[in-house]
């Protein structure tokens, strides 16, 4: 076995996976995995720069997990950052404050990187369940990254629209105009248009969506009493079902959301334009599959992703 760390640095969160990692058959047995929410990607859409206590929120989390990694004993890290660093001018000042603190060098990876790790996550735990080829799509704060395969991945784009840039870009009333909703619907339906340029998602069988702003619209489907990753990791529900949850989440008050019992209170602002992108992307998904003869009639959350990914990267490295 060989006990790694992975760290995933977002837009919105920082989190940790610490784990045992079997070298013949490659499967994960999880020892710590906690997520915090730091929004690193405070007001990079607008100003191109990471703000200095945004750094400060994630220096302090990066800490804390450094202390962790220390007492369980960890052989190698890896720690990944994506769309807020790699949008920043600044970002010099966040590998070096990271490195300082952990004394790893942290990775400031692109997109096909990005969704190349979610995709082995979230596939590593589900490929064996559903049918392929899987669409992964893995919404952030920043991007929303889209990658097709079977084993691997075939076809791949990251798209910078995520559930804080669409927020302080459009969502700014409590709860958000019809027209500030379709402002951000406009901005997805765009990249989308791309983004469909490049991945064939109508030869999808399998939709699968990772990260929290999914997470998060399964728990509202669910109608969870409290977040609950056993009950969210391989929900399998009906397209219907979770758009009209989608639907929901963007159009209620903030006070509303956090009112959910399953709501993360760093999600509260943002979830809305989350649901907004997982919502355009399983409307767009399911029409271009029915355009290619087929039918889109459910869709899969995982609770793994690109953290898991990284980890068994991670394992992988000599």
């Amino acid at each position: 076995m060989t006990r790694v760390a992975a760290i995933d640095c977002g837009t919105n969160s920082i989190r940790l996976l610490v784990a045992d990692v079997d070298p013949a058959g490659g499967a994960l047995t999880d020892l710590d995995r906690r997520m915090e929410v730091v929004r690193l990607g405070q007001g990079v859409d607008r100003t191109g720069r990471l703000a200095p206590e945004a750094l400060e929120r994630t220096f302090a989390a990066t800490r804390r997990y450094a202390d962790i990694c220390a007492e369980l004993g960890v052989e190698r890290t890896r720690f990944v950052a994506t769309s807020a660093s790699r949008d920043a001018e600044n970002r010099q000042d966040f590998v070096d404050g990271v490195r300082a603190v952990l004394g790893v060098e942290p990775e400031v990876v692109g997109g096909d990187e990005e969704a190349t790790l979610s995709f082995r996550g979230a596939t590593s735990v589900l490929a064996d369940r559903h049918p392929a080829p899987f669409l992964v799509v893995d919404i952030g704060g920043g991007s929303t990254e889209l990658v097709l395969g079977t084993t691997t991945p075939s076809a791949m784009l990251s798209m910078d629209v995520g559930c804080v840039r669409l927020t302080e870009r459009h969502l700014h009333d409590d709860p958000p105009t019809a027209a500030q909703a379709s402002a951000a619907a406009t901005d997805v339906g765009a990249a989308l248009d791309i983004a469909t340029g490049v991945v064939p998602v109508g030869r999808t069988a399998t939709l699968v969506g990772v990260a929290g702003s999914v997470t998060t619209v399964t728990a509202h489907v669910l109608g969870l009493p409290r977040y609950d990753p056993e009950r969210i990791h391989g929900a399998t529900l009906g397209v219907d079902e979770v758009l009209a949850a989608c639907d929901d989440l963007l159009r209620r008050t903030r006070a509303d959301r956090a009112a959910l019992p399953f709501m993360h209170p760093g999600r509260v602002d943002v979830i809305g334009a989350g649901a907004l992108v997982w919502a355009e992307v399983i409307r767009r998904v399911r029409d271009e599959v029915a355009t290619a003869g087929g039918e889109l009639t459910h869709v899969v959350t995982s609770e793994h992703d690109i953290l898991d990914g990284i980890a068994l990267s991670a394992a992988a490295r000599t």
